[in-house]
């Protein structure tokens, strides 16, 4: 149990630093969820506190019930989904904020494929 207390502190702190300097830019920024099953992106207004846009492989579009969706293809979808729809909106600079995750495997390709989509972060 301890050991369990410890990671999850670390996993806090570190998503903590990471959010923390990202808000510092001023930039919207692009979130980043994974969970075993599923990635989830949104791009938010901290100074609004309102989510601009978001893409996910739970939904239908990109992917939903019935196939594996937690693997790097999948990651790379979600990153070309939101990024498109962002540069819709209109939102073209980012800031990428990866919370407690490491900035690699799925992580990196939804950032690669976002970066690819007209983002710039």
């Amino acid at each position: 149990m301890r050991l369990e207390k410890k990671i999850a502190k670390q996993r806090q702190r570190r998503r903590f630093r990471v959010r923390n300097r990202v808000r510092a830019t001023g930039r919207p920024r692009l979130t980043v969820f994974r969970s075993n099953k599923h990635i989830y992106a949104q791009i938010i207004d901290d100074a609004a506190g309102v989510t601009l846009v978001s893409a996910s492989t739970a939904e239908k579009d990109l992917g939903g019930a019935g196939s594996y969706q937690g693997n790097c293809d999948a990651a790379t979808r979600v990153g070309e989904t939101v990024a498109q729809r962002a540069v819709e909106k209109g939102i073209k600079e980012v800031a990428f904020d990866r919370g407690p995750y490491r900035f690699h495997g799925r992580v990196a390709a939804l950032a690669s494929a976002a970066r690819k989509g007209g983002l710039d972060f």
